[in-house]
């Protein structure tokens, strides 16, 4: 399990610059991509509130969560942060939730065309592969060694 959590490490950042959906006013126009690092910057530049929510729940929060179950799975963190991580993890899944919702309220519109791009479902694999490896750390039971006293 360690060593697919550090995969995560090298999967987010693909994710954040992949394609999540292709748009566009009207088809005959073609679609722009949009990947989660062009709707932040997009959003830095009309509202800077949404975009530092969007930033810490889609950037900080999934590598913070990977970052911190690493070092409990290397011993480097005490097991006893892991409802924290879980915590973290479960706030990184609601910008999923956000793009799905713009997705179906624009296609409700019907004024463009919105087509869904593997960057999504690569997005999406890396957070709930997140959240399953923090509940199958959680559920592991604690050696003997994790829990012996420092000597000098």
């Amino acid at each position: 399990m360690r060593w697919l959590n550090l995969l995560l490490l090298g999967l987010y950042p693909i994710s954040w610059f992949a394609p999540l959906l292709r748009a566009g006013l009207l088809p005959i126009f073609g679609l722009s991509e949009i990947s989660v690092i062009s709707g932040l910057q997009s959003l830095w530049g009309t509202d800077v509130f949404l975009a530092l929510l969007v930033t810490v729940f889609a950037l900080f929060a999934p590598m913070l969560k990977t970052i911190g179950l690493a070092l409990v799975q290397f011993n480097l963190l005490d097991r006893k942060s892991l409802p924290v991580l879980n915590l973290i993890g479960k706030f990184a899944m609601a910008d999923i939730f956000l793009v799905a919702l713009y997705i179906t309220l624009s296609k409700g519109i019907g004024v463009g065309t919105i087509e869904t791009a593997w960057g999504l479902y690569l997005f999406t694999f890396c957070i709930l592969g997140s959240i399953v490896l923090g509940a199958l750390e959680s559920r592991k039971p604690v050696t003997p060694r994790e829990h012996a006293p420092e000597t000098d």
